[in-house]
């Protein structure tokens, strides 16, 4: 069987057999990977502790028809002990996982831009200096915009007018609307949009760049509001809604 070396971020795993595990990856330039780790699950296993969520890891593979198969495992950094110990970040971080993999829907293609993002966020939330809800917020939002579903927090989602006010300067637009993409100009509008302050669409703008200075400056009401706006983006453009933000305290 031919074989492939990459690097790789553990997503989950599960059981297989007696002593095996398929593990489900998001490697570098594979894209999601499903492979099979042989032997994993028996106490006198080498690397089965390689190979569980949250891990970063250098693979070899070996090629086959339905599954792969891990021939070897070299830890590169593992988050499951400070993620482990802190349940807010530990339900955070499984969100992350889960969004990757929801995301890069094409098997055995490259996938270095997720990938990545990812790991800067796996990095970020487990050195535990930023708030775990500002981390999360900023990777959906920008996961979901290398994924192609970029939200409009400045210009008209629908039609794409700026929202300048009367004397030339810019503002913001009132309303705001996961179906639509984004905020929404008065001309636009639709019922059922939410109504964000300016400051919280401000604080998305800055979730969506990676603007700390914005993000960390923000009042907390705004932080919640903002929190719920990305969450109910996420929903709407992913169908089905993420299982593990249910569980996440924002």
């Amino acid at each position: 069987m031919p074989l492939y070396r990459d690097e790789a971020i553990v997503l989950r795993t599960r059981k297989l057999g007696e002593a095996d595990r398929i593990v489900t990856l998001l490697t570098r330039e594979h894209g999601v990977v499903r492979a099979v780790a042989k032997g994993v699950r028996r106490t006198t296993s080498r690397w089965g502790s390689r190979l569980e969520p949250f891990t970063h890891v250098d693979l070899q593979l070996a090629e086959g028809r339905n599954l792969d198969t891990i021939t070897q495992a070299e830890t590169r950094a593992a988050y499951a002990a400070p993620l482990g110990a802190d349940y807010d970040r530990y339900t955070a971080g499984t969100a992350m996982l889960e969004t990757a993999e929801r995301l890069v829907v094409e098997e055995r293609e490259p996938a270095r831009q997720q990938f990545t993002l990812l790991l800067g966020g796996l990095n970020a939330m487990a050195a535990g200096t930023r708030h775990q809800c500002h981390v999360l917020d900023s990777y959906l939002l920008r996961a979901l915009a290398i994924a192609g579903y970029a939200p409009a927090f400045v210009d008209c989602a629908h039609c794409g007018r700026p929202p300048v006010t009367a004397t030339g300067e810019l503002g913001h637009h009132r309303w705001f609307n996961p179906s639509m993409g984004g905020v929404l100009c008065s001309t636009c509008r639709i019922p059922g949009s939410a109504t964000p302050a300016p400051e919280t669409l401000t604080l998305l703008g800055g979730l969506l760049s990676g603007d700390w200075s914005v993000i960390e400056a923000a009042d907390p009401r705004h932080v919640r509001e903002a929190s719920g706006l990305v969450a109910a983006f996420v929903q709407w453009q992913l169908e089905r809604g993420l299982r593990s933000l249910a569980y996440v305290e924002r």
